[in-house]
């Protein structure tokens, strides 16, 4: 599992009013683990100038991506042997599947959407999995379903290139330099 590939797949954004939303979505996508954000048919450059700011100063190589057509990039993700996990309070409990999903050891493209996602998603993802039967944010799915996925692995995650590290304290803040 360790040379697999998790991107995210980041359907329904709209400018402005989903912006926190998605900048968020981003930024829980590379701290637990994730490769990259893709938006498809909808370029924000908002999101991507804040989240290759966090990039730039904590390290990583987390891309942000715009454009295509999400079938197509389901489509072509499919294609190249990846899977897709489309996050749905409609799915299948995490607990109950997540083992089968580990296990098959191949790239994971995790969809997740706004306030409505087209049908057809449903039947294009390899799983439709839910992070329990009830509304909650999209944010809080990613999470806890890569949380799941890597087993706890993302608390330690070393990001390369970092100009910035946050040094864990039980009381306090502090964040050190790093020299390049």
């Amino acid at each position: 599992m360790d040379n697999v590939r998790v991107v995210v797949l980041r359907l329904g954004h709209r400018l402005v009013r989903d912006e926190r939303v998605s900048t968020h979505l981003a930024l829980v996508a590379r701290a637990f683990g994730a490769s990259e954000i893709i938006f498809p048919e909808q370029e924000d450059l908002d999101v991507q100038k804040k989240v290759e700011d966090v990039v730039n100063r904590f390290g990583g190589n987390f891309k942000v991506s715009f454009g295509g057509a999400w079938r197509n990039i389901i489509k072509e993700w499919i294609s190249r042997g990846g899977i897709v996990v489309h996050l749905t309070m409609y799915g299948v409990p995490l607990p109950e599947i997540i083992g089968e999903i580990r296990s098959r050891n191949r790239d994971v493209m995790v969809v997740v959407g706004g306030a409505k996602v087209p049908r057809e998603v449903y039947s294009m993802a390899t799983y439709n999995v839910s992070v329990t039967n009830q509304p909650h944010s999209e944010i809080a799915a990613l999470a806890v379903f890569l949380d799941h996925y890597f087993e706890g692995k993302e608390f330690y995650l070393k990001f390369d290139n970092a100009k910035l590290r946050v040094i864990p304290s039980p009381s306090g803040k502090k964040v050190v330099s790093i020299g390049r």
